[in-house]
């Protein structure tokens, strides 16, 4: 059978069908219809149904979505397409399609194509990080998603930036009722309210502000990096993970030199070797991972 991925986003629902191998057979794409539950569940029906047709062959359907399923109602919860919050969307995919889905969050999407054969390839315990608009992650342990009991495992977002400085705490109220999350100064928003002021939610053409010689952008390029870097220090003192990809918007930021010798002073140990890379895949880990949920069965 073929590996089928959806990706659920905010504004497009993309598929694709990989062959045995992992290689890309198909891909499409369609508006999604955000504001409409039953028509999120009939474009998704219609693009899977679509490529098998197109392909003549069936195939294995994984769903990746911007939240989580709930193991105590088994209904979504915390989507940023708040349309899919309190729906069993796994079950009403199946009924749609007359057949088993598996459905998990986009950050852990990320994680499993990364490890399967991108930045990650290789490597046992993979920790992957969107950086974007919002601020989530995945982790990956020899091949499967490590969910968590409470389906919370990867939740970076919404841990408190560790080692705050006086000016940085309590930190700002979260939409999720708390203090200081990481999502709050790590996401692109984030970024751009430290660059350009409160309000501001783009930090597009801030590296190149910064080359230019503008002060302030410099400033907060620092500022984030050594952020990111506590963040990701306390996932190291954590779980010790062999490998940290990060993908989202933010990514494309020049990283990958700078933060792996600031998390080491936040390690709990004599050395901290732990590469940081950027996801290999780019926006499409997430398509690519949500094919591969069903990989070892």
């Amino acid at each position: 059978m073929i590996k089928i991925g959806v990706d659920l986003g905010g504004t497009k629902t993309e598929v694709v069908a990989l062959d045995e191998a992992g290689q890309v057979l198909l891909r499409r794409r369609a508006p999604t219809p955000y504001t409409d539950y039953g028509a999120i569940i009939e474009t998704i029906g219609t693009l899977v149904e679509g490529v098998e047709a197109e392909l003549s062959r069936k195939g294995t359907v994984g769903v990746g979505i911007p939240g989580s399923l709930s193991p105590a109602t088994g209904l979504v919860r915390n989507a940023n397409s708040q349309v899919l919050n309190g729906h069993p969307l796994d079950k009403d995919i199946a009924a749609r399609l007359g057949r088993a889905v598996r459905l998990t969050n986009d950050a852990n999407c990320l994680a499993m194509s990364e490890a399967a054969d991108g930045a990650a390839a290789g490597h046992g315990t993979v920790f992957a990080v969107i950086i974007g608009t919002g601020t989530g992650a995945g982790v990956v342990v020899n091949g499967r998603i490590l969910d968590g009991f409470n389906r919370v495992g990867g939740e970076f977002g919404h841990n408190p930036l560790p080692w705050m400085t006086a000016e940085e705490y309590p930190g700002p109220l979260c939409w999720c009722g708390l203090h200081g999350c990481q999502e709050l100064f790590l996401s692109g928003p984030a970024l751009a309210a430290d660059w350009k002021g409160k309000g501001h939610r783009h930090c597009d053409g801030i590296v190149e502000a910064a080359a230019s010689g503008d002060a302030t952008a410099q400033s907060a390029l620092d500022r984030y990096a050594d952020r990111l870097a506590r963040a990701l220090a306390g996932v190291v003192n954590l779980i010790d993970p062999d490998v940290i990809v990060l993908g989202g918007g933010l990514s494309n930021l020049p990283l990958y030199d700078r933060v792996p010798r600031l998390i080491g002073r936040h390690v709990f140990g004599d050395v901290c070797r732990t590469p940081v890379v950027q996801a290999k895949h780019g926006d499409s880990s997430g398509v690519f991972g949500a094919a591969r949920l069903w990989d070892g069965e």
